[in-house]
């Protein structure tokens, strides 16, 4: 539950923080770290609008979404301490509910009829399919290292004394980076989509919510800046070794997402986004990156004798 709650309070300023830093990079004054918050709550409070051409799935899909990713946050550790939903390879189901929300907000995005939301859901589906082995082959990798294979005892394993602290560092540090960019893949940021643009040739993620309004988009909005915390609340875990007192960790856990959502906007400032057809380009840099830190455990798994080479 604690991790539930830090996760929340986090995402309602994660995006805040973000905008922040885009504002000051640009030397202007900009909204403050709660606008995102208030607009948010402005689209709760109003009722959503559905066209004509719309139908069940398009009226379900974001609350699918949102409690998809509830479901996948109450997977998170707290250090040593589990998720209130822990179980073996339970990191699989994490991936999966993530990934089911995901795919809610295509087929709902294909249900307006729209072509251009057809579009932007093509992409965003094809962008989803090479992240998600990224995430397997760290998740994966890290169980193979530590032949543990629920969330927390992975976590544990990895910070114990059975693994060199350089090579936990090391590793950890690596795999913090790289999902740090797959965090901002999933969300459709700089340098794979831009968030401020409105033409709908370009636009990934936010031509696929066009037809959303009102209390229906004010949970999308939402989903972002949750989607957001989760993966920086699992570079958190790899970062901060557990038992740690709970009030070092929880500042900590803040800071770590903190320093996400500076990267985040730093990026988004400093970068242009990339052309369409270098969008997969990137993708697969990450995704081999994930593989050459894959390598590196089984080599270190091997070496420990985990592995009959």
């Amino acid at each position: 539950m604690e991790s539930l709650i830090l996760i929340i309070t986090a995402s309602l300023f994660f995006t805040g923080i973000i905008g922040r830093v885009k504002s000051i990079a640009a030397g202007r004054k900009g909204p403050d770290v709660i606008q995102p918050l208030r607009d948010i709550l402005r689209n709760l409070k109003k009722a959503p609008v559905y066209g004509d051409t719309t139908g069940i799935i398009f009226r379900a899909a974001p609350s699918i979404y949102i409690a998809s990713l509830i479901t996948a946050a109450l997977c998170i550790p707290l250090g040593s301490r589990p998720g209130l939903i822990s179980f073996q390879w339970d990191f699989v189901f994490f991936i999966y509910t993530m990934a089911l929300g995901k795919f809610f907000m295509i087929i709902a995005a294909l249900d307006t009829g729209s072509p251009f939301e057809g579009m932007g859901a093509s992409r965003e589906a094809l962008f989803s399919l090479f992240m998600e082995p990224a995430l397997f082959m760290i998740m994966g990798s890290f169980a193979l290292l530590t032949g543990n294979s629920s969330f927390a005892s992975i976590i544990a394993g990895l910070h114990g004394a059975a693994i060199p602290a350089a090579v936990s560092f090391t590793i950890s540090g690596i795999a913090a980076a790289i999902l740090m960019l797959t965090g901002m893949v999933e969300n459709s940021r700089m340098p794979v989509d831009d968030p401020r643009t409105h033409l709908e040739l370009t636009m990934i993620h936010e031509v696929m919510i066009l037809d959303n309004s009102g209390f229906d988009l004010g949970m999308i909005m939402y989903g972002v800046c949750l989607k957001f915390s989760i993966f920086g609340a699992i570079i958190a875990n790899l970062m901060i070794k557990p038992g740690t007192h709970l009030v070092v960790y929880t500042l900590l856990f803040l800071a770590v997402q903190a320093i996400f959502a500076v990267f985040t906007g730093l990026v988004e400032s400093f970068m242009s986004r990339f052309r369409m057809k270098n969008n997969p380009q990137f993708i697969y840099t990450i995704t081999t990156a994930t593989l050459l830190v894959f390598l590196a455990v089984m080599h270190v798994a091997g070496i420990r004798g985990k592995i009959p080479w």
